[in-house]
């Protein structure tokens, strides 16, 4: 499971909308220590592919954030991004693109423009795993 505010789901629809036709991503931080994770912040970013297929998080914006992350005493606990098109899953590409395995890969999908629906998944040793969101 992992715990996410309203208002941070609300930036991420929101910025989701505001990316098109292209992929949003961020980070999403908090505490992931016994318990279920607990986003505390979100960290919008820039798509470096600037597509509506993929995305890749821009790598200064990444080194950055990863600075602040770790100097705020939080942990990475998310890593957003959207689905213009498809449902919120994980591609085939999200999956080879896993590269941490502790962090829950939260998608928003815009298939429904109406009615943007949010999910997490954890993607381990290319095994991916729904986890329950649940909005506080």
């Amino acid at each position: 499971m992992i715990e996410i505010p309203t208002d941070i789901r609300s930036r991420m629809v929101e910025q989701a909308f505001a990316e098109l036709p292209n992929e949003a991503c961020g980070l999403l931080a908090g505490r992931n220590g016994s318990g279920d994770p607990a986003v505390e912040r979100f960290y919008p970013m820039t798509n470096a592919d600037r597509s509506p297929m993929n995305y890749r998080l821009d790598p200064t914006e990444q080194l950055r954030i990863f600075d602040e992350i770790e100097e705020s005493g939080w942990d990475l606990v998310g890593i957003f991004h959207s689905h213009t098109h498809t449902r919120a899953y994980p591609s085939p590409t999200d999956k080879r693109q896993a590269f941490y395995p502790d962090a829950h890969y939260v998608l928003v999908s815009l298939s429904d423009r109406n009615n943007p629906d949010l999910k997490a998944f954890t993607i381990r040793d290319g095994e991916i795993e729904e986890q329950e969101v649940k909005v506080v």
